[in-house]
């Protein structure tokens, strides 16, 4: 595949920083410190790893200030190599264009409105009343409900499901398998049996979001689900009815969202974590891998609730202990009053 190459030159006009070195070189791709290769850029964001530099094979680096004089490759200089690398990385990899139009084989309802500049593929049912917008590309078999508005330049790829009278704002990127407004878990138990309670809320996306493969977003029982602008979720993630996410947070793959819990703004939430209903989390707070959330976080700060693992009987002898921990530290406060009164007594 030929690709077209820029000069470092070209790269710092765009995205600033400077050129220490030949800032003719020409660059084609961007690849890791141990793979590139000739007419590749390699980035380099973490200092422990500033050794491997002198055996890659790139034509060019991008370092921090510290990193600078680290090596005599051609390299950019910048406060953040990391961001660089990745926009760099996006405008040196752009999104597939799709041709403007309807396929044949699209069902589309009466009364649905698509952008003349959307791209609407092979076997997409499109309910009626929806909007589709400018320049949005709706991918193979994705199915759209009635009243469903999808903004510009949104991107489905196959086989996404967005269910009626959902939302989804600018710039979404919803990976294969996404569900979006399915009926959240609603029941009441009444003489014996469950009975379900009508989903009437909606799930609203904002721009800029990024949701990954196979999550799914309920909507809501009453209200809406809402997840606000610039929010990125990764794989199999559930995320239950009337949840609120906001800006900028980013949730790692497989979190469970209970519902009704808030979730504030600049938020990162840890694989596999989960999170209880009617829940509300504070703004930039932190959650590890694996953590269970059991009770709102009014203060911003790092939260972990992960048991190390050991050795299976060594394991099973501590979790022994664990059903006695409560009254063993009954009978310690006990024992710690009776040694303070016999204190008094030699005093």
């Amino acid at each position: 595949m030929n690709r077209k190459a820029y000069s470092l030159a070209d790269f710092v006009t765009r995205f600033g920083g400077r050129v220490e070195g030949d800032a003719a070189t020409n660059i084609s791709q961007i690849a890791t410190i141990e793979s590139a290769r000739k007419g590749q850029i390699a980035f380099l964001s973490n200092s422990k790893y500033r050794k491997q530099l002198d055996s890659t094979q790139a034509s060019a680096v991008i370092v921090s200030e510290a990193d600078a004089e680290a090596t005599q490759l051609s390299r950019i200089v910048c406060d953040n190599p990391y961001s660089y690398f990745a926009r760099l990385s996006a405008y040196l990899n752009p999104l597939l264009d799709f041709e403007h139009g309807v396929h044949p084989s699209a069902v589309i309802a009466e009364g649905a409105t698509i952008a003349s500049s959307a791209h609407i593929a092979s076997y997409v049912t499109i309910g009626k009343g929806a909007i589709i917008g400018a320049g949005s590309v709706i991918m193979s078999g994705c199915c759209i409900g009635d009243n469903v508005t999808i903004g510009e330049n949104t991107r489905l790829y196959p086989r996404v499901v967005v269910y009626h009278d959902c939302v989804l704002g600018n710039n979404v990127i919803a990976h294969s398998g996404v569900v979006i407004g399915a009926d959240g878990f609603g029941l009441a138990w009444e003489a014996g049996a469950w009975l379900k309670i009508p989903q009437i809320g909606r799930a609203v996306i904002g721009n800029d979001v990024e949701i990954g493969a196979n999550t799914t977003i309920d909507r809501g029982a009453l209200d809406d689900t809402v997840i606000e602008d610039d929010v990125k979720l990764d794989n199999q993630i559930q995320i239950a009815h009337n949840v609120r996410i906001g800006a900028h947070t980013a949730i790692a793959g497989c979190v469970g969202i209970a519902g009704s819990t808030t979730i504030g703004r600049y938020c990162r939430i840890g694989g596999s974590a989960g999170i209880l209903g009617h829940l509300s989390i504070t703004d930039g707070v932190e959650i590890s891998s694996f953590t269970l959330i059991s009770k709102s976080i009014r203060k911003k700060g790092v939260y972990s609730g992960i048991y190390p693992f050991s050795e299976k009987d060594a394991w099973l002898k501590n979790a022994a202990q664990l059903r006695h921990l409560d009254d063993t530290a009954s009978r310690l406060k006990q024992l710690e009053k009776e040694l303070e009164e016999l204190k008094r007594r030699v005093a």
